[in-house]
C-alpha cells in the first residue's frame, strides 16, 4: 500500500519540466554542458537537478572532479523519461490530424546510403493516396535514426540495424552489395587486372560504422583481407562525403554496387578487386509499436511493411546477383 501511495505522490507532485531537462543532463558531457543547451545558468541546472533526485529518491547523475556519468536510477529514468518525452512531443500533432481526411505529418529517418526503388514507389503511392499528408526524411547515422525511434520523434527508420532492441520491431527491407573503390587521382585508379593483395597498404576512407563491433562489420573484414592500412584517413556516416574523399583520392572506401554503378560508367570511380563474393548488407524498416501514430504515420508505416511483406528478397536485392553480377570495371 505504501509504494501504491509513493506511486499516486509522485505522479501528484513530479514536475514534467523536471524529466525534460533531465533528459538533456543525461545526454550532456557536465553541468556547464546542460545548461549551454538549455540555455540556463549553472546553478539553475543543479538546483533542478537536485530536486529531481529529491522527488525520485535516488541519486541519479554521479557527479565528482573529472566525473560525471548516470548511476543504475539515472539509466533507468533516462529510458523511461525519453519515451514520455516522445509521447508529449507527438500530442499536438495527434490532436491536430483528428479529421476525416488522412493528413498529418510523417518523419522518416534513413541511412545516407539508402538507395531503394521499392521504397520510392511506396512513397509515390501514398503521396498518390493522401496528398495531403507531408513528409520530412532526415539523414542520420544507423544508430542515431533508430534512437529517433526508440524517442518516437520519427515515424520510423530505414538503417542498418547492428544489435536488436527488444523495444523496437524491424522487417528487411532489402539488401545491397558493397565493393572497394578509388577515385581518379588515386595510383589504382584506371588500372587493370589487379589483385587484391595489389590494395595492400594503401589508406583507406569509410563509414564512420565500419568496425567490428559495428553494422559495417563484414567490410571491415573486407578491408582487412585488403591489406589496407588500419588508420583511416577520413570518416564520415554519410555515404555522399564517403564517395567525395574517394573521388578526391584520399583513398579506397567500400560503397554500394548499386548506388555507384553510374559513378563507375562516369569515370568519377574505379572499381577494385575483389569482384566476387562481395559482402552483403541489410537494411532495416524499423519502428516503435508503442508509439501513438497519427494517420498518416500508419497509412505509410502499413503500406511499407505490405510492400516488404509482398515482393520476393529477390526482388529486394540490389546490386550483386540481383541486376547482374559486378566484375572489373572492363567488363559488361
Amino acid at each position: 500500500m505504501s509504494d501504491l501511495h509513493d506511486a499516486d505522490r509522485l505522479t501528484r507532485d513530479l514536475d514534467w519540466n523536471l524529466l525534460r531537462s533531465f533528459v538533456v543532463m543525461a545526454e550532456a558531457r557536465s553541468i556547464t554542458d546542460a545548461a549551454r543547451r538549455l540555455r540556463l545558468t549553472q546553478p539553475s541546472v543543479s538546483t533542478a537537478l537536485k530536486k529531481l533526485e529529491i522527488r525520485i529518491g535516488k541519486q541519479l547523475i554521479d557527479r565528482a572532479p573529472g566525473r560525471y556519468e548516470l548511476t543504475p536510477a539515472g539509466a533507468l529514468l533516462y529510458r523511461e523519461a525519453v519515451e514520455i518525452h516522445g509521447v508529449v512531443h507527438r500530442l499536438p500533432t495527434l490532436m491536430r490530424d483528428m479529421t476525416d481526411e488522412v493528413t498529418g505529418h510523417v518523419r522518416i529517418a534513413v541511412a545516407s546510403h539508402v538507395v531503394c526503388p521499392l521504397f520510392d514507389q511506396v512513397l509515390a503511392e501514398f503521396h498518390a493516396r493522401h496528398p495531403r499528408a507531408t513528409l520530412s526524411i532526415s539523414v542520420l547515422g544507423s544508430s542515431a535514426a533508430l534512437a529517433s525511434v526508440t524517442a518516437r520523434t520519427a515515424s520510423f527508420a530505414i538503417c542498418l540495424v547492428h544489435r536488436r532492441d527488444p523495444k523496437i520491431e524491424y522487417l528487411r527491407l532489402y539488401r545491397e552489395f558493397f565493393g572497394l573503390f578509388c577515385g581518379p587521382p588515386h595510383p589504382l585508379y584506371g588500372r587493370k587486372e589487379l589483385q587484391q593483395s595489389d590494395l595492400a597498404g594503401h589508406s583507406a576512407v569509410s563509414f564512420e560504422t565500419d568496425r567490428l563491433h559495428d553494422a559495417l562489420w563484414s567490410v571491415t573484414l573486407l578491408r582487412a583481407q585488403s591489406g589496407l592500412n588500419e588508420a583511416i584517413i577520413g570518416t564520415s556516416s554519410h555515404l555522399e562525403e564517403v564517395r567525395r574523399m574517394m573521388i578526391a583520392g584520399l583513398g579506397i572506401g567500400p560503397l554500394p554496387l548499386h548506388v555507384v554503378a553510374r559513378d563507375v560508367a562516369d569515370g568519377l570511380l574505379w572499381r577494385l578487386p575483389p569482384y566476387t563474393n562481395p559482402p552483403a548488407i541489410d537494411v532495416h524498416l524499423a519502428w516503435n509499436p508503442k508509439a501513438m501514430l497519427n494517420r498518416a504515420e500508419t497509412a505509410l508505416l502499413e503500406a511499407m511493411k505490405d510492400a516488404i511483406r509482398s515482393v520476393p528478397m529477390r526482388a529486394r536485392t540490389y546490386g550483386f546477383g540481383a541486376e547482374g553480377d559486378f566484375g572489373a570495371n572492363d567488363l559488361p
